[in-house]
């Protein structure tokens, strides 16, 4: 078995359901591939160019589910089924979405995934900066999600996690923050599929209105731009209708 930085990264993701991330070391990873710790290091300089190794996986993964894009979708529902089909993927490992919290990544799957929402952003009316920014705002609001729902599931907590449906409003004192005892399911309570919808849409939304004021000539301070940031695929429903 010939050891690179592929092999030791697609390991790393196997080990990570069993580990999780802060249990998942070059140590185990070497045991797991019957080689010692040193040989990773060739490949692997450290656990940042690992998590960059894993993440690149998980992106692609995504990418090569991508559909192409179709005339007859909406931009909003494209960008809404990335969004789902991101998150499926994150999910599918346990601390998925903490392995790609702030790595890089530089894949031409990637990048050509990219290049498809972008495009689609463009034929949509968005100025490239907008179609950047508004790719950049749904990628770090579903990492940032799943990042949440997955903590929240957590093993760590065992029996006694805060969030489960019964206890999450109890350490709230309902009679001085009424508002905050009853919101407190939607507040501190991430509901799965519904609450990452509900918070799909508003980031649409912005995107639409962002839009709007730009076909009418009003524009914000970063409204125009061509910078291109992020890296990043859709269900159904989250889109809004023009």
């Amino acid at each position: 078995m010939k050891i690179n930085s592929e092999l030791i990264a697609r390991t790393s993701l196997r080990l990570l359901n069993d580990a999780g991330l802060d249990g998942l070391t070059m140590r185990l990873i070497a045991q797991e591939l019957g080689v010692r710790a040193p040989t990773l290091y060739w490949h692997i300089k450290n656990k940042q160019q690992l998590l960059d190794a894993m993440a690149t996986l998980v992106y692609v993964e995504a990418a090569e589910r991508l559909e192409p894009p179709r005339g007859d979708v909406d931009w909003a529902d494209r960008l809404a089924d990335w969004a789902r089909h991101l998150r499926r993927v994150m999910l599918n490992y346990r601390d998925g979405a903490r392995v790609l919290a702030g790595t890089y990544v530089n894949h031409p799957a990637v990048q050509g995934m990219s290049e498809q929402i972008l495009r689609t952003l463009l034929d949509a009316g968005f100025t490239l900066g907008e179609a950047a920014h508004g790719f950049t705002a749904v990628l770090h609001y579903t990492i940032g999600y799943t990042i949440e729902e997955q903590a929240h599931s957590s093993a760590a907590y065992g029996d006694d996690n805060p969030y489960a449906p019964e206890r999450i409003a109890g350490g709230i004192d309902a009679e001085r923050f009424p508002l905050t005892a009853r919101a407190a399911g939607d507040l501190l309570g991430l509901a799965g599929d519904a609450s990452f919808e509900q918070g799909l849409r508003i980031v649409l939304r912005g995107m639409r209105a962002a839009r709007a004021d730009h076909g009418s000539g009003v524009r914000g301070p970063d409204a125009g731009g061509s910078g291109v940031g992020g890296s990043g695929a859709r269900g159904s429903g989250a889109g809004e209708p023009d």
